[in-house]
């Protein structure tokens, strides 16, 4: 494993009304009021402590993971992901969109680089960093750790910027694999969104693509 250097004194999970970033934390009570039987919280991680890899997404949706309290759980992407998920052999049990559902993950984990869900799901940078400690103790917690699997442009430009590595030699691009100094690999893949997939730019196969060299780099 890597060293990964962090504060100790970080955990790999916020609190869940953490408060960290002002304007989360008023969109967070605003949830409260319009949605109160949402989880309306930093959503924490999900998965397996001994996995090998890390599936590193952007933030929690409102109506799927700010909901539920799991990431992915009751959107669209969460249809998708955990669906290739278990074809590949790395969940178990029947997904029905619900943090009691008894789905399970084997080998791997999933977060978010921002853990509160953001007005019209786009996090601004000071968010970004407010939240960079958590995914730095996550990461570090992992002691298996092999492969980060990033959902999306600005989750793989996150992931990088966690470890201080210039963007420009790692370019972001579907199924692009980066192998980087401090022995971990990134792979790549367009979010698994409603839109990117209504648009047909990523396919299920394509999804599948990509995760098949995430397969390919943690059994060598």
């Amino acid at each position: 494993m890597p060293i990964i250097e962090h504060d100790a004194s970080v955990p790999p999970e916020p609190e869940a009304n953490c408060t960290l970033c002002p304007r989360l934390v008023d969109f967070r009570r605003d949830n409260e009021k319009a949605y109160p039987s949402f989880f309306n919280g930093a959503v924490p991680s999900f998965g397996d402590e001994n996995a090998r890899i890390l599936v590193v997404g952007l933030a929690p949706g409102l109506k799927g993971a700010n909901q539920t309290g799991r990431p992915f759980t009751g959107d669209y992407a969460g249809d998708l992901l955990y669906k290739c998920l278990q074809i590949m052999g790395w969940a178990k049990g029947v997904y029905d969109k619900r943090p009691d559902d008894g789905f399970t993950l084997h080998d791997i984990m999933i977060t978010n680089a921002v853990r509160c869900v953001p007005p019209q799901n786009k996090p601004i940078g000071a968010e970004v960093n407010n939240c960079r400690p958590f995914l730095v103790s996550r990461m570090a917690s992992l002691k298996n750790l092999k492969v980060l699997f990033a959902l999306g442009k600005i989750a793989h430009d996150t992931t990088l910027r966690t470890f201080g590595y210039k963007l420009s030699a790692y370019p972001f691009g579907h199924e692009a694999v980066h192998h980087l100094p401090n022995g971990l690999t990134l792979v790549d893949s367009y979010h698994c969104s409603r839109y990117n997939v209504n648009t047909n730019r990523l396919t299920e196969e394509m999804f599948l693509n990509a995760l098949r060299l995430v397969e390919k780099e943690i059994s060598e």
